[in-house]
């Protein structure tokens, strides 16, 4: 077709008879730069495949669960993609769907897509590929989900038996044995919903975990492993239009330059602040910081494989020769605490108050040294650099400690997790944390700790009289008899044949743009909808 004046003005006639929403350029809200330590360490956005608290705190924004947590408040079931729920007993939930849900594709949910995310989505096949660890490439050759995602659904729903729809709108979860946490298991992040029908239309499983198809108020748009992810507003969203037009998170590892990022404006959010910085930010006006102790409890783990480490007392004496409160007041500034072990009072009647962590005690240090014969052989202590924050003053803090008792622990630097976990080499103590995704210690110490959790999947840890509990703990009815399982275990795990360590509960500040209205959650999830964002007139 040749163009002519007539056929031009002709074209730009019709151009301007479509609908006025059509037009990109009338968008006027604002678009988020949020700068943050680390994106991912999967390279996805699978949630079974990156189960870290830097995929925790993006996964609320682009997915969403059939129940809501209160994120703003004490983490309590809420309300998500089901409107409602109810025992059928002790092994049964059914939900009722939300009504007209759209997915980023602008498909409507329906309960095809809630029995998907909870089977193939998990499990595929049901056959898992020999090994532990899966590469950030892994599921690249086909649409069967690496092994790292099966092995996480199988934790998080260890009594999975199936799910079905009742009828329209309405599925029923069905559990092989009793399990009172089962709705705070499907509150879980690794029980989002995503879409069947973009799920069959990937080329590959990767090529899908790097931008799954769910609800939530923003899709993801672009990803660039370890520079920048790009969330675009979601206005279909059942929850109400998305305060702003875009998400951008870019990967900014060092905390001088997250900051310099924010006082800049380059940035409008800086994540991961340690306690000292604060009033180096808030010593602007422009700019504030919030946060608090979250859902989150800070650990070291220990690898009784190592020949020095398979005593353990000498696992005893590196957790009495620690003193976690002069810690925290050291690097934290008193902004967070040192639990009562593995726990959190969110656990309400199953949380343990009279428990105590191995004191501080190095005369007593000193003594099980003595009686297990250690004479100063090296300890490896594989190291990130501030993945966690405050995390290398942590441990050299830690390293004198030990020191002073006679333990010779030597840090060692790595660059990422799978160095960090390699099996080539003997592995001795690493940083870890534990967050409790629903309040009972299901979610966080079996979660963890379990016959299916990472401790012993990375072959670093295990015990029979501790397993031994765990069924009692995910399947009992009785309250007394639960609280007797997990007391015990904690005895076990925390003084007898130590498997970790516990340094103190994790604290979350994020440091933002004091015009911008926010509040920080009491997780590592980000909030950014209509609720709890607000840009200045």
């Amino acid at each position: 077709m040749r163009l002519t004046r007539r056929t031009t003005l002709a074209a730009g006639a019709a151009a301007l008879a479509l609908p006025r929403p059509a037009l990109a350029q009338a968008d006027q809200r604002p678009t988020l730069t949020i700068a943050v330590q680390k994106i991912s360490n999967s390279n996805t956005f699978e949630t079974p495949r990156e189960q870290s608290n830097v995929g925790f705190r993006l996964f609320y924004s682009y997915a969403e669960t059939l129940i809501d947590s209160d994120w703003l408040g004490a983490l309590t079931p809420s309300p998500g993609l089901a409107t409602a729920w109810r025992r059928i007993d002790d092994r049964v939930v059914e939900f009722d769907l939300r009504e007209g849900v759209r997915f980023h594709d602008g498909r409507v949910m329906e309960a095809e897509d809630v029995v998907f995310s909870f089977t193939r989505r998990l499990y595929g096949s049901g056959a898992v590929p020999p090994g532990t660890n899966a590469s950030v490439t892994a599921g690249a050759d086909s649409k069967e989900p690496p092994r790292e995602v099966v092995a996480t659904g199988r934790l998080t729903f260890p009594g999975f038996e199936r799910i079905e729809v009742v009828r329209p709108g309405v599925v029923r979860f069905v559990n092989r044995v009793p399990d009172v946490t089962l709705e705070g298991r499907i509150q879980q992040n690794v029980g989002v919903v995503l879409s069947a029908a973009a799920y069959d239309a990937a080329p590959n499983w990767l090529a899908w975990a790097r931008a799954p198809v769910g609800t939530g108020p923003y899709r993801i748009a672009s990803f660039r492993p370890d520079v920048e992810l790009v969330l675009e507003a979601h206005d279909d969203y059942w929850g109400g239009r998305p305060p702003a037009r875009r998400l951008r998170f870019i990967e900014v590892p060092e905390v001088s330059a997250r900051i310099a990022a924010l006082l800049s404006g380059e940035a409008d959010f800086a994540c991961d602040i340690p306690p000292d910085q604060i009033v180096t930010v808030e010593r602007n006006g422009r700019f504030e910081v919030l946060g608090s102790p979250i859902n989150n409890i800070r650990i070291l783990a220990f690898d009784k494989t190592h020949p020095v480490l398979a005593d353990a007392r000498v696992r005893r004496a590196l957790t009495h020769a620690v003193d976690r409160d002069a810690i925290v007041a050291a690097l934290w500034s008193g902004r967070t605490r040192v639990p009562k072990g593995l726990q959190l009072e969110g656990y309400g009647e199953m949380f343990l108050a009279d428990w105590a962590n191995p004191r501080f005690d190095p005369d007593e240090a000193r003594r099980l040294l003595r009686e297990a014969g250690y004479r100063g052989e090296p300890i490896p202590y594989r190291l990130l650099n501030n993945y966690y924050t405050n995390q290398v003053a942590n441990a050299q803090i830690m390293v004198e400690m030990w020191k002073a008792v006679g333990l010779n622990v030597e840090i060692l630097m790595r660059e990422n997790w799978t160095q960090i976990q390699d099996r080539s080499s003997p592995r001795g103590i690493r940083d870890w944390s534990n967050t409790s995704l629903f309040n009972d210690p299901v979610s966080g110490l079996v979660r963890g700790m379990g016959p299916r959790g990472e401790l012993q999947r990375q072959g670093e840890w295990t015990n029979d009289a501790f397993n031994a509990l765990v069924p009692v703990l995910e399947t009992s009815t009785d309250r007394g008899e639960r609280r007797r399982a997990f007391r015990r275990m904690l005895e076990i795990i925390e003084r007898e044949d130590p498997g970790y360590m516990v340094l103190h509960q994790a604290g979350t500040f994020t440091a933002k743009r004091r015009d911008i209205r926010w509040r920080a959650s009491n997780g590592w999830a980000m909030d950014f909808r209509a609720r709890n964002l607000a840009f200045p007139a």
